[in-house]
């Protein structure tokens, strides 16, 4: 089962990375950037991992696969 973990704004100019399925961020950090990063190293550590970047209107803008490339192995 692949690990999705979501990047997102807050209030304050301030992003979060978010394990899907949880309430709670993992971190909140203060530009997008470093959120990326972040959620980058948590989906790699992983054996399956996806993070999903969205902008500032909550659009998923990116999304990037780590592990096995769905496109070529069956879920």
């Amino acid at each position: 089962m692949r690990i999705k973990y979501h990047v997102t704004p807050r209030n304050g100019g301030r992003w979060a990375v978010i394990k899907e399925g949880s309430e709670r961020a993992i971190t909140v950090l203060e530009n997008k950037q470093d959120a990326i990063e972040r959620a980058r190293e948590l989906a790699k550590e992983a054996k399956l991992g996806q993070i999903f970047i969205h902008d500032r209107n909550g659009r998923i803008q990116k999304e990037y696969t780590y592990g096995q490339d769905p496109r070529k192995y069956p879920s």
